[in-house]
């Protein structure tokens, strides 16, 4: 009998830890996410990881990485004056999107770690910024004055002073010169300075000088300014994914 024990026993023990073995992996938690064009399925460790937490990094980067509010983007004299009518309507939109989505980000709980409550940090500080300068693009297009009091007034002071100077031909020098800057990183320089002639040559120059210098010269200047490092994005959807085991992607094709 002690010979049929000692093979029970090792039987009995290789059992046992087989079932604790698969005990810790029907402990995994299976989770999907969505990355541009992919569809991402994966499991997490309900021990290391909230599904709250994660959820709330997965809105970081890929729900309010970009596009937070509706633009009213100008690019010619009708969206201009569209802008111009329509100003304390789109205003009252941005005020509700802001509204609304500060409520989501502010409460997002993240993963406990400090690059994900850095990121949920530099993303409300964005967030801020992306909505003021919204809400100071569309008042200045009726109101190019009121950029003296911008927040970024000082990053982007040429364009502000160009747009706001009661004299125009300071405005006209800053728009060439704006106009031969963007020439020189076009294809075809002589094209954008064709186009800057013939507008400048229009009855309504004043206003396609607004478009370029606040549109396109403030707006994309201040939005440069409180950007976080592009490089630092590819290394956070890194190490998202690394929260998973067993991660497959399926990608649509481009």
């Amino acid at each position: 009998m002690k010979k049929l024990l000692i093979p029970l026993s090792l039987a009995l023990s290789v059992t046992v830890s087989g079932q604790k073995k698969t005990t810790k992996t029907n402990t995994l938690v299976l989770y999907t996410y969505q990355t541009f064009n992919c569809d991402n399925t994966g499991y997490f460790d309900p021990g290391k990881y909230k599904k709250e937490e994660i959820d709330g990094v997965n809105k970081l980067l890929y729900q309010f990485s970009s596009g937070l509010f509706d633009n009213h983007t100008v690019f010619k004299l009708s969206d201009l004056d569209d802008v111009r009518k329509n100003k304390n309507i789109y205003l009252q939109q941005l005020e509700k999107q802001y509204q609304e989505k500060k409520k989501e980000l502010y409460g997002i709980q993240v993963i406990n770690l400090p690059e994900w409550k850095k990121l949920h940090q530099e993303t409300i500080q964005t967030f801020e910024n992306e909505y003021q300068l919204k809400k100071e693009d569309l008042i200045a297009y009726s109101d190019p004055a009121s950029l003296k009091n911008s927040k970024y007034y000082s990053t982007c002071k040429e364009y502000i002073d160009a747009v706001s100077s009661p004299d125009k031909q300071k405005m006209y020098t800053v728009w060439k010169n704006f106009a031969e800057a963007k020439s020189k990183e076009n294809s075809n320089p002589q094209l954008v300075m064709d186009k800057f002639k013939a507008q400048f040559n229009d009855p309504r120059k004043d206003d396609y000088a607004l478009i370029q210098l606040i549109g396109f010269g403030f707006y994309n200047c201040a939005n440069g300014s409180f950007r976080p490092d592009p490089n630092d994005e590819g290394t956070l959807y890194e190490k998202f994914d690394k929260v998973f085991t067993k991660l497959k992607t399926d990608c649509d094709e481009p």
